[in-house]
């Protein structure tokens, strides 16, 4: 989705930031490619693709005869403005380019142009795309096209009713439709991708009672200094320490070469609740940042988290995961879905009172429970509990943690 910074009809200076684009997990601001007037393409809050066109730019002349939602060339006799699309494109090969620069004879095999998206929608219907007439600038094959192309009755292509539809035909009047956010889409095609991949989750107990002293002992040390110490710097400092010792916890399959990718770097994604959904945030070098810079940059990024101003690179490049539902009053955490592609996910309850056995007494205890969730292609069950084991050490002895800074 898409919010304008500028009217249409405005002019623009080259660079100038014209719209804000909210892509799967950010808003991004886009800027105009080059100087001109504005003609935008398409309102605010629309839906758009990669390689939708938004608006074009250049003189009154060649604006003159596009119409607003037009998504074509202009006629041969006009000179083409500039298009301001929602993402650059690759590169194109040199080969590829004199191809265009010369196209071949009509005898010639005709080339497809499609964007992944449309390419993905024709391929989930099972539409042969080279037989889809493209309707876009250059014979690009646009989602209209194969969606025309599904409907038309000549075609052997023949859908199955779609389940809202049925429920539409049962229940009208009776239910509500909720556009998603583009946050909710991304987290609906992260856990699409985990369908495929085989997972196993190790569950365990931490006595955090000399955490929870430490924690109660330090915090007003550290709101001297502006921060707001909580148990989380705790937990992902000893995560790091029982990353190093399980280096296969940090790290990322590739599918494509059969290998695993090993990650001599720590940096440590942290689910945080957003207003739109939930969304990562990443503690770049966790390993060599003291527990107080964690916690001042963990209470920076969920301020920007909530005034919405995150950015792409503060949300990306994770070697493994972090969500703590203690904060939030959670007890157990059972089966925490792994970012990918990570390997690994670290999901941690809230502390609590509860009775243990100690040399055959039973006595009261400050308890954390804790899942972790591993792919299995990566990671065994062995590794797993040596994993949560270490864990285990390193927060049941947060004296060793505040020494490591």
């Amino acid at each position: 989705m898409q919010k304008w910074l500028v009217k249409d009809g405005d002019m623009v200076k080259e660079d100038q930031s014209v719209v804000q684009v909210e892509t799967d997990k950010a808003v991004v601001n886009a800027p105009s490619p080059i100087s001109g007037k504005i003609k935008i393409n398409v309102p605010s809050d629309s839906i758009v693709h990669v390689g939708d066109t938004l608006a074009y730019i250049g003189t009154d002349e060649e604006l003159a005869g596009i119409k607003p939602g037009q998504d074509q060339a202009p006629a041969p006799q006009q000179a083409k403005p500039a298009p301001l699309q929602q993402a650059k494109q690759p590169e194109q090969p040199a080969q590829q380019k004199a191809q265009e620069a010369h196209p071949a004879p009509q005898a010639q095999i005709h080339e497809t142009i499609a964007t992944p998206y449309v390419r993905k929608l024709a391929r989930d219907n099972n539409v042969d795309i080279s037989k889809v007439i493209g309707t876009g600038p250059g014979g690009r094959i646009l989602e209209n096209d194969v969606k025309n192309f599904m409907s038309n009755s000549s075609s052997p292509h023949k859908q199955v009713p779609k389940f809202s539809e049925v429920l539409e035909d049962k229940h009208s009047g009776n239910i509500e439709r909720v556009p998603m956010s583009q946050t909710r889409k991304a987290i609906a095609k992260n856990v699409e991708s985990i369908l495929s991949v085989p997972t196993f989750t190790h569950m365990d107990l931490i006595n955090a009672s000399n955490l929870y002293d430490i924690v109660k002992r330090e915090k007003q040390n550290a709101e001297k200094l502006g921060v707001k110490l909580t148990f989380l710097p705790f937990i992902i400092k000893a995560t790091v320490e029982a990353l190093k010792e399980n280096p296969m916890a940090n790290s990322s399959y590739d599918c494509d070469n059969q290998e695993i990718i090993v990650k001599k770097y720590y940096n440590i994604g942290l689910a945080a609740e957003a207003p739109d959904g939930l969304k990562v945030v990443v503690i770049k070098d966790a390993d060599k940042k003291s527990m107080i810079q964690v916690a001042r940059e963990i209470q920076e990024l969920h301020e920007k988290i909530n005034k919405m101003t995150i950015t792409i690179e503060e949300m990306r490049d994770t070697t493994f995961t972090i969500t703590n539902i203690g904060s939030l009053g959670g007890g157990f955490f059972a089966v925490p879905i792994i970012n990918h592609p990570d390997v690994g996910i670290l999901g941690a309850g809230m502390i609590r009172d509860m009775p243990i056995a100690e040399n055959g007494q039973i006595k009261i205890a400050k308890m954390m429970p804790f899942s972790l969730v591993f792919d299995h292609r990566v990671v065994d069950g062995a590794e797993a509990v040596k994993f949560g084991n270490a864990l285990k050490k390193y927060l049941e002895d947060p004296e060793f943690l505040e020494m490591l800074g």
